[in-house]
Formats: C-alpha cells, structure tokens, sequence
C-alpha cells in the first residue's frame, strides 16, 4: 500500500496504508484529524498514555485506548493486543477502516497492526514482511515488539483450535 502523506495545517500526518482497510501512524495531532477524516477511518486505536486530539473522541471515529509504554522491561500485555484486536475485526469485517498509533507509528502501533493482521489469517511473518513493506520506519523486528507478535500469534492460533474442536 504505501505511506500518505496528507498535509494539515502545519505538518504532514505521517500514516501508512497497510491494507485498505489498516493503516498505522504517528501520533495523530489536532491539526492531523481532517487527514484522519480524509482516510475515512472509523475505528482509532491509541496506543499512547497521552490524550488524544478532542475531535477523536467524536463521530465519526470511535476511539480504543490501549496505554503503554514502548519499554523492553514493559512488554505490551497480550489482553491489550486482544482488545485492540477484538475492536478491529468486525470493523474491517464490516468494510470499514482503522488507524492505529503510537508515538512514532514504529513499535507499539506496529505490533498491535500485526495481532490485527494476524486475526485477519497472515502468519506473524507475513505480517511483519507486510509491514515493513508498506511502512519502512516499522521495526516489528526490535526484540521486545517481535516477542509479542509471536506471542499473540500462538495465543491466537491456540484460541483457534480450542474454538474448533469445541464445535
């Protein structure tokens, strides 16, 4: 897909199209959010502990806050990536679009786009290569942000089989 460069009134806001319907930013500032509305996303997923811009917390967006710190020593805890994961699906499964950030669109946002990828069938080697492809400053391979990738991926597909064999 590729990055977007959509002007505000003082700075670019810095998202990239994964797929089209999942892109992942940069912290999104006030003046950003008509670059947000341009993308026509409808589901953000902050993955920050600071306040989003106001105009977010309004339609047409609904906002998902998912607090963490981007730490080696505080890893991203799995029941955050299920709930950002968990508010993802049925949006794309609807045909709608979600934008998820964090500081740098470089760590946590990555790393909860590949746990929706990972949701949406992709192995977390291919999630990550997708990534990497369509954002170039991504680095899901830092080692604290891979261990959660793939933890998620074996908790999910664990979930998987569990789900099937009850049926």
């Amino acid at each position: 897909m590729g990055y977007l460069s959509i002007f505000g009134t003082t700075s670019a806001l810095d998202a990239s199209a994964i797929t089209d319907a999942l892109y992942i930013a940069a912290r999104p500032r006030r003046h950003h959010v008509s670059g947000v509305r341009e993308l026509k996303i409808d589901l953000v997923i902050s993955m920050i502990w600071f306040r989003p811009a106001p105009e977010l917390l309004r339609p047409p967006f609904k906002l998902v806050r998912l607090p963490t710190i981007d730490n080696p020593l505080f890893p991203i805890p799995l029941g955050m990536l299920w709930t950002g994961v968990e508010a993802a699906l049925p949006v794309i499964g609807g045909g709608g679009r979600v934008l998820v950030y964090c500081r740098a669109g470089r760590h946590r946002s990555v790393a909860m786009a590949c746990c929706i990828l990972i949701g949406l069938g992709m192995t977390a080697d291919d999630a990550m290569q997708l990534v990497v492809t369509s954002r170039p400053i991504a680095d899901p391979h830092a080692p604290h942000i891979e261990r959660r990738i793939r933890a998620f991926e074996r908790d999910w597909l664990a979930r998987q089989t569990h789900t099937q064999r009850q049926e």
